[in-house]
């Protein structure tokens, strides 16, 4: 026991250490948002300082809120849409068997290797004669169609290494494919959704581009944009930018944590079960 835990421990001074490396530079934006100008130029690299919330108090002053509850219903609404109709797209896919079972799932995937960026005239023009442009609907059509295809090729390989024995059970007591999905296959793929829930929210809370191109009013735009306009007013004003950046860096750790623990949760459980 002895020498295995000899053998442990470069490894646990590697995790110490790539801790440390991934670990300091929130560590110092949290602590640096404390902190008034004054004292960021006194000692710019110190992690002990008084706790003052005045940064955060600015942040709100000049509009963090709006930008906050605009990319909170943004990603929401589009997160929960690509988590349905992915799922409801793989279910035939992956539990029926059809001629173009195989050809759609290929299209799909197909999707995935789409340059996101070479859409964006595209999208414009189509959002501009839809007169959605300019709103928060804008952007919710292109953010679910870039989603779909990671998230039906996730599901899709996840829904395949189901047993079929329970869905079997249920056909013969009747239940209808509708009801089989509702009420079988979807619990059975908390861990995927989880797993598509995080991706597309860690993406679209960040997207930049689009919301550049299809957003132009301050009421409707997002926390990236917001985040473009703190950085220009207050370029100076280190600490109240970092007040900014750890209050949109919240929201994706929290989903992120979240998700993690019902990521191990359903895989310990396990499907069969």
């Amino acid at each position: 026991m002895a020498i295995r835990a000899l053998k442990s421990v470069p490894l646990y001074i590697f995790a110490v250490i790539l801790l440390g490396f991934t670990g300091y530079p929130f560590l110092y934006m949290v602590m640096t948002s404390f902190k008034t100008q004054e004292m960021f130029f006194t000692d710019p690299f110190s992690l002990f300082t008084p706790i003052n919330f005045d940064n955060y108090l600015l942040a709100f002053k000049m509009g963090l809120t709006g930008y906050f509850m605009n990319s909170v219903y943004i990603t929401a609404l589009s997160v929960l849409l690509i988590v349905l109709l992915a799922a409801w797209a793989s279910f035939p896919i992956s539990r029926m068997r059809f001629k173009l079972s195989k050809p759609l799932f290929m299209l799909f995937v197909a999707g995935m290797m789409l340059p996101i960026h070479s859409t964006l005239i595209p999208i414009f023009k189509l959002t501009k004669d839809m007169g959605s442009y300019d709103s928060l609907m804008a952007l919710v059509g292109p953010y679910i169609g870039f989603g779909l295809p990671i998230s039906i090729f996730i599901l899709t390989q996840f829904m395949s290494e189901l047993p079929r024995e329970v869905e079997e059970a249920a056909e013969i007591d009747g239940c209808s494919h509708g009801r089989i999905f509702w009420s079988i296959i979807l619990p059975m793929l908390t861990p995927a959704i989880a797993t598509i829930v995080i991706y597309n929210f860690i993406h679209i809370w960040t997207e930049f581009i689009f919301a550049l191109v299809l957003i132009n009013s301050p009421e409707h735009m997002t926390l990236p944009l917001g985040m473009q306009k703190f950085y220009g007013e207050l370029t100076v004003n280190v600490p109240a930018l970092m007040a900014a950046l750890t209050m949109a860096s919240l929201p994706i750790l929290l989903v992120y944590f979240l998700a993690q623990e019902k990521i191990v949760t359903g895989l310990t459980g396990g499907a069969v079960k």
